[in-house]
C-alpha cells in the first residue's frame, strides 16, 4: 500500500477508504474510489492505480466495473492515449443519493407488507410503519436536499 508523500493525498484517500469500507462498501472499491478523487485531471490509467494502491490490475479491474456500475467513476478517452483512464463522474455522491430514492420507496412499500401481515404483533407493526415513514422521507428529501445544494452552489438544474 502507498500512503504519505508519494502521492499526493494519498494517505486522506486510504483513510477515507477504510471509513468507507467500515460502512460497508467493499475495499478495494473504496480505495480506487478515494485514489480517483484525488487524481491527476487526466485521470488514471488502470495500470497507474494498481501502481498506486499496491494492488494487481485484477483487483483494480473489478472495483473499476463495479464503480462504474453504479455510477461513481466513468472511463475517458484522451487523443493520441491508447488507454482508458477513469475518472470521479460528475456529481457522483449526488447521483447515488437521488437515484436510490425508488429504492428506498420500494421498500417501504415492503415494510407496509410486513406491517399488513403482523396485525397480531404490535411492536412489529409499529417499527415496520415507522421504517416505511422513513424510507419515504429519504425518497422524498434526498432529491430536494441535492436541489438545495446545487441552488447554494450556483448550479441549480433548470440554469
Amino acid at each position: 500500500m502507498v500512503t504519505g508523500g508519494e502521492h499526493s493525498g494519498a494517505e486522506a484517500a486510504e483513510q477515507a477508504a477504510s471509513l468507507l469500507t467500515a460502512a460497508g462498501m467493499a475495499r478495494m472499491p473504496s480505495r480506487v474510489m478515494m485514489a480517483l478523487v484525488g487524481s491527476p485531471d487526466d485521470g488514471y490509467t488502470a495500470a497507474e492505480l494498481a501502481d498506486r494502491l499496491g494492488v494487481s490490475p485484477a483487483a483494480v479491474s473489478g472495483a473499476v466495473r463495479y464503480l462504474q456500475s453504479i455510477h461513481m467513476i466513468r472511463r475517458i478517452s484522451r487523443p493520441g492515449d491508447r488507454r482508458d483512464r477513469y475518472e470521479l463522474s460528475d456529481d457522483a455522491w449526488s447521483d447515488v443519493a437521488t437515484g436510490n430514492a425508488p429504492l428506498y420507496t420500494r421498500l417501504a412499500d415492503f415494510m407496509d407488507l410486513i406491517a399488513d401481515d403482523n396485525d397480531g404483533a404490535p411492536a412489529s407493526v409499529a417499527r415496520a410503519r415507522a421504517t416505511a415513514d422513513f424510507l419515504r422521507f429519504l425518497a422524498t428529501r434526498m432529491p430536494e436536499l441535492v436541489e438545495e445544494w446545487r441552488v447554494a452552489r450556483g448550479q441549480a438544474a433548470d440554469g
